[in-house]
């Protein structure tokens, strides 16, 4: 946690994920039954976690200039909170939630500022992902201001612990030193191969959680309260709140302390992919922010995606369908949901860090049809 607490100035807490950071800054924070102004892309379990605080989801139009909420359409007055998502790493617009509530999802934006502040010190809390720009495989730390709040969310984070096992811990550090590995020595193509020959690529149609309305309902019926939301918000991360060991806890200190040094190559392949026609215009506003992925916008986004990985290149981070389609009825929708629908149709991140191996095909790629707003 050095890093962040060294970059925020805040105190911080260890989590086992990022999840649980952000289930439990809604619920110290956030009261039963208020409203959150959330973007309608984000990762499928950020919407259970709200739901799970007891929270009413209020879907925000998105902005198609950098895939975030667009804070100049949408009415404040109504909400109580704001949950932001600071897509890929750039920036929501922090200064026009000020007087509200502000939980700060900063899982893509451990390296992004605002005005030379950090991202994840302008709400009351800052919820960082282990397993994003460290690629520890897992962790979180929730940043917050007050060592009251500390203590607090501290019991309330052991509350909801569940035991772990050494067995997890040591499989969790090995998938994330091999990913690592096939990164560096440019197997990735390979390695996907063996990845799907033994069943273990996740499989998935628009969202990979199923939201299985019936037993939702009957979730709802528990808030607040996170474990009846298990089976929706463990997903791809099943140990998500268990209690880690220290093979785990050193694994994540030591790829934690490695973020620092891999800033000048994101930087670097941030430049080379803002010169392409296709990168999100929010990505030239501001060339010193260190991304964790380069969002592109393309006409054939899932020809793209095959070609890259032919190339040795994998994409991920793909947050589709929206939450207006995915979830209507647990959720008040956006006014106007058509500019998320294009975004999550075209949109194709990639890795600045490995820029150079995807440039060949991206290089190649066109721009879609411009997005339709009502």
């Amino acid at each position: 946690m050095k890093h962040i607490a060294e970059r925020t100035g805040r105190h911080c807490l260890l989590l086992p994920s990022n999840r649980l950071g952000l289930y439990l800054a809604l619920r110290h924070w956030c009261a039963p039954g208020q409203r959150v102004l959330m973007s309608p892309i984000s990762a499928d379990e950020i919407l259970f976690l709200v739901l799970a605080a007891g929270l009413r989801p209020v879907i925000a139009p998105l902005s198609p200039h950098d895939g975030n909420i667009d804070a100049g359409r949408v009415d404040l007055a109504a909400v109580d909170a704001v949950l932001t998502t600071n897509l890929y790493g750039l920036p929501d617009r922090v200064d026009a939630f000020a007087g509200k509530i502000l939980i700060e999802d900063v899982a893509h934006a451990m390296e992004t500022s605002v005005g030379g502040r950090p991202l994840g010190t302008f709400g009351q809390a800052g919820v960082f992902s282990l397993s994003k720009h460290p690629a520890a495989g897992s962790g979180g730390v929730l940043a917050v201001e007050r060592e009251s709040d500390l203590r607090a969310l501290e019991r309330a984070r052991d509350a909801l612990l569940v035991n772990g096992s050494w067995r997890a811990d040591l499989m969790g550090v090995a998938t994330s030193m091999a990913r690592q590995a096939a990164l560096q020595l440019d197997l990735v193509r390979p390695a996907l191969a063996l990845m799907r020959l033994l069943g273990m690529q996740e499989e998935r149609e628009g969202y990979r959680i199923a939201l299985d309305p019936a037993g939702l309902e009957l979730a709802l019926k528990e808030v607040p309260s996170l474990p009846p939301f298990d089976p929706w918000v463990r997903a791809d991360l099943h140990d998500y709140r268990a209690r880690r060991g220290p093979l785990a806890r050193w694994h994540q200190s030591r790829r934690l302390a490695k973020v620092p040094a891999d800033r000048g190559r994101r930087l670097a392949g941030v430049a080379r992919l803002a010169e392409l026609p296709t990168v999100a215009p929010a990505v030239r506003d501001d060339l010193e922010q260190p991304l964790f992925r380069v969002p592109l916008l393309v006409r054939h986004r899932d020809a793209a995606i095959a070609e890259l990985e032919r190339h040795g290149v994998a994409t991920g981070y793909l947050y589709d369908p929206p939450y207006d389609d995915y979830a209507p009825g647990f959720t008040e929708p956006s006014p106007d949901p058509l500019p998320a629908r294009w975004w999550a149709r075209h949109v194709l991140p990639v890795d600045p860090v490995y820029a150079e191996r995807a440039l060949p095909v991206l290089r190649r790629l066109e721009p879609p049809p411009p997005v339709t707003r009502s």
